[in-house]
């Protein structure tokens, strides 16, 4: 049962079919499978599993609930052929923030990720988000995408079920470090959601945006995960671009909005995010967080049938951070 967007399967549901449709192809896409004692199902794709390309493709949809097309591009810094990946929505609000978002924090005894999915509906994180956009589900089955250097056990598996009201057995779980090359692949796939989600930090109403599309270079493999953390942010920052349509009466409000979103509008645009977060001694709290936003952002706005554009693509500063020589 869902409230919202009442012609869609229920996102669990869908991540779930994803998710069976990855192991079909686990040898392929280089992944892992386990099943733990309790039930639940764990994909590595990239812990200890080598991973890829074709697995970061399918932690994005999952991430995404298969409500998005994802697929891989070129993307050229100066003359340099990187590989990309571009993201288009025709249900932003829920893809993105219901499910893509990595707003749940899991913690058990020393273990730690950051979760995103469909999952996260079921446990409300964060409740005041699914207020907002007037979304909720019920599930017997759900799945998290777990961005984390190590795999899950029946400790954690048991806590998501519980934080979700399901049985472990239903549960389906993907896993990948920031500094895997399926990681880097499911961090840029959030190009869209990235602006979605600024949108939302300054109090914008993300429901009168009706189709998100969005493209960004992925990161290669710098260093260790707090380097690649901040090259994965990087190529958001100062590669991301993104198009949103929306409906949205006042265009002078709506370009007030516009003008302070792209990652340029804050104090630490400019540097590599690695280095600014060193500064701050690795204190995301001293951060500005209004750098988390794509470069380039256009909104055509069908209402009036106008298109605005703010940011830049900061090619020179990816370079740097890609350690491209």
């Amino acid at each position: 049962m869902r409230k919202g967007d009442p012609g869609l399967m229920g996102i669990n549901e869908m991540g779930f079919e994803v998710f069976e449709e990855m192991l079909d192809y686990a040898d392929e896409l280089q992944i892992q499978v386990q099943e733990l004692d309790n039930g639940t199902v764990v994909a590595d794709a990239g812990v200890e599993a080598h991973g890829g390309y074709g697995a970061g493709v399918y932690l994005s949809r999952l991430c995404m609930a298969d409500l998005a097309e994802i697929q891989l591009t070129p993307f050229d810094i100066n003359g340099i052929l990187l590989p990309g990946i571009q993201v288009a929505t025709d249900h932003p609000a829920v893809s993105c923030m219901a499910s893509q978002c990595a707003m749940w924090q899991i913690k058990a005894d020393k273990y730690f990720a950051m979760g995103s999915g469909p999952a996260r509906v079921l446990a409300r994180k964060t409740r005041d988000l699914y207020d907002k956009i007037c979304f909720e589900e019920s599930s017997d089955v759900a799945v998290i995408v777990l961005e984390s250097n190590k795999l899950p056990d029946e400790k954690v598996s048991a806590l998501i079920s519980e934080k979700c009201g399901i049985d472990p057995a239903d549960l389906r779980i993907a896993v990948a470090p920031t500094d895997s090359v399926a990681g880097l692949v499911q961090v840029s796939a959030r190009v869209v959601e990235t602006g979605l989600h600024k949108l939302f930090t300054m109090g914008f109403d993300i429901n009168t945006i009706k189709c998100g599309w969005g493209r960004a270079p992925i990161s290669p493999i710098t260093g260790d995960a707090t380097m690649c953390m901040g090259s994965s942010n990087d190529a958001i920052i100062y590669g991301g671009e993104t198009y949103y349509t929306l409906e949205y009466e006042n265009l002078e409000e709506l370009q007030q909005y516009l003008k302070g979103m792209p990652s340029s509008a804050s104090r630490d645009w400019g540097t590599p995010f690695y280095k600014t977060f060193k500064a701050a001694g690795f204190d995301f709290f001293k951060v500005d967080h209004n750098v988390f936003a794509p470069a380039k952002v256009v909104m055509n706005e069908i209402l009036s049938r106008r298109t605005f554009v703010s940011g830049k693509v900061n090619k020179d500063v990816l370079a740097e951070s890609f350690n491209l020589q």
